[in-house]
């Protein structure tokens, strides 16, 4: 079996969630979002956790968000994983460095297993997902959150224009990401049953596009393309896109927006033997808007 393409640099990714880590909590918005919302879906579960594992934790928002909830006296163990030992350092509880690609749970010892913005950053999210299942016990839970193909759409399109005006083309500078109609069926493919897919698309306004870039800085989600960029982005190259940014999508009061999809994919492991869920899986959708940055 042929391995997966490689798209992104895991060890540049690692890098930049440490540089990031310092000061993470200061941007960490769409992370609580996402975590929160995983915490009230667990709300109604009626049904014990006694070992649950956090990937890609970061500074610990899904803790956080379990602590202030109904689900939490139903999670006897969280144990929180990242790919950057920085992200874990400075707070209590049971914390474990390891890469999301190579998990290092015994089959069938966990009891829930979740995610928040975390997995879009995998080489091979099916893998994953495979690695998830088989750690779970029969009828083991997985909530898992990633952002989606909607996410950064005007800055992506502002890049292609400025690049095709200056350059005269336009190469790829922000990392892809899934869409919301191949989300609903990875979680069949790696074979888990009862699938569902949520679709949240979140706007969120900034003074200036550079706002938006310190953010993604401080988030650790700056891309990590395994191929290059064969031109680096100049000063006259981000100059131009942050111009027709704001003149395309401008609002009157100088403000830009900036769109995050968040694709939530909930789970179940088969209670027999492993096998694909049987039917599509629904998809839902809502549209929100936060604060302004």
């Amino acid at each position: 079996m042929s391995a997966p393409p490689r798209l992104f640099d895991r060890s540049l990714h690692r890098k930049r969630l440490s540089r990031a880590a310092p000061g993470f909590t200061a941007a960490d918005f769409l992370k609580r979002r996402a975590a929160q919302d995983v915490a009230e879906r667990l709300e109604p579960i009626m049904r014990n956790f006694a070992v649950a594992v956090d990937l890609g934790a970061r500074r610990g928002s899904f803790r956080e968000a379990l602590a202030g909830s109904e689900a939490q006296a139903r999670v006897d163990l969280l144990i929180e994983t990242d790919l950057s030992h920085a992200m874990l350092t400075g707070r209590p509880g049971l914390r474990l460095t390891a890469d999301e690609e190579r998990l290092p749970f015994a089959d069938q010892s966990l009891d829930l297993v979740v995610s928040t913005l975390a997995l879009h950053w995998t080489n091979d999210v099916v893998g994953t997902l495979i690695q998830v299942r088989r750690a779970l016990k029969p009828d083991g839970l997985f909530i898992g959150a990633f952002l989606g193909g909607v996410t950064l759409t005007e800055l992506r399109q502002s890049l292609v224009a400025a690049e095709a005006e200056i350059l005269g083309g336009a190469g790829s500078r922000v990392s892809p990401f899934a869409d919301a109609a191949d989300a609903a069926g990875l979680l069949q493919r790696a074979g888990f049953v009862q699938p569902v897919a949520d679709v949240d698309r979140v706007t969120v306004t900034y003074a200036h596009p550079l706002k938006l870039l310190a953010d993604l800085r401080q988030m650790g989600e700056t891309s990590v393309l395994a191929e290059r960029h064969p031109r680096a982005l100049t000063r006259t190259l981000l100059a131009r896109a942050c111009e027709i940014y704001v003149e395309r999508f401008g609002g009157p009061d100088g403000r830009v927006p900036a769109t995050f999809e968040i694709l939530t994919l909930t789970g179940w492991t088969p209670m027999g033997s492993p096998a694909a869920g049987a039917g599509p899986a629904p998809i839902r959708s809502s549209r929100r808007t936060p604060g302004p940055r």
